[in-house]
């Protein structure tokens, strides 16, 4: 931790949905709008963070592209919704 508050979670090597899941994790032991930065490799994490940001309440701050991994600057929203256990385990329609 920096002295802004700031969180570092490395997740570098863990493939989906691992990074999410862990990200999800950590976050939800923060107050809201302190701040955790990810480091990724994998890159279906591109696509998983941001939808998983939007969906939960939490402010996607910037992603950055480092070549071999990503960095994801989140801050922990004020109002974050859990998704329900049932919606978790049924399927998507439509794919």
């Amino acid at each position: 931790m920096d002295d802004q508050g700031e969180i570092i979670l490395d997740v570098m090597g863990q493939q989906c949905p691992l990074p999410v899941l862990r990200a999800r994790k950590r976050l939800l032991r923060l107050d809201p709008g302190r701040l955790l930065r990810v480091f990724a490799t994998d890159p279906v994490a591109r696509l998983d963070m941001p939808h998983f940001c939007a969906e939960a309440g939490h402010e996607l701050l910037e992603v950055r592209d480092r070549g071999t991994w990503l960095e994801f600057l989140i801050r922990r929203g004020e109002n974050v919704r859990e998704p329900d256990e049932d919606i978790l385990s049924k399927p998507v329609r439509g794919l």
